[in-house]
């Protein structure tokens, strides 16, 4: 199953949704297709679809899908890194009237540097981009939690303090 959300924003993205619709329809995406419509006003024919999914039921979508289709928002990007989803992020882009700036074009483009997603700038491409995000094997999510509680562990000892943190077996 394929899961697009286009997240909670206050403008629409109507072109990502009926890209997605002409794929299926064209059978380019044989997958079954849910999408988080969000505030669009384009109604899917060929896809499921739902304006808003409840905190669970998004993350149930998330866990199961194959790929993972979204804008360029960060927190959709990391929880779905985070779950070595595959994901193929398209932004919304001011142009469009799909956001005020285009902030998601950098955004993308630093996470397919680090090679953790597939941005697919060209709305038109995105056949391409899903076949791709398909097959490629994508790097882990670099967290920084194990950096961030040594740091604050380091700075409590140099007060005078204590302080023992065990994460994954290993005493920081």
């Amino acid at each position: 199953m394929i899961f697009v959300t286009v997240g909670s924003q206050k403008f629409p993205f109507n072109r990502l949704i009926q890209k997605v619709d002409q794929l299926v329809k064209d059978g380019v995406i044989l997958d079954d297709v849910m999408i988080q419509t969000g505030v669009s006003n384009y109604t899917p024919c060929q896809c499921h679809y739902q304006a808003f999914y409840d905190q669970e039921a998004f993350k149930n979508m998330i866990d199961t899908c194959s790929v993972l289709i979204t804008h360029g928002g960060v927190g959709t990007l990391i929880d779905a890194v985070r779950r070595r989803k595959k994901v193929v992020a398209v932004p919304r882009l001011a142009r469009y009237g799909e956001h005020v700036d285009d902030h998601q074009l950098q955004i993308l483009e630093r996470f397919h540097q680090m090679n953790l997603i597939e941005s697919c700038v060209d709305v038109d491409k995105l056949g391409e981009a899903i076949a791709r995000a398909q097959t490629h094997v994508y790097d882990s999510y670099p967290s920084n939690t194990i950096a961030f509680i040594a740091s604050v562990d380091e700075t409590i000892r140099s007060l005078g303090g204590g302080m023992f943190v065990k994460r994954k077996g290993v005493r920081l």
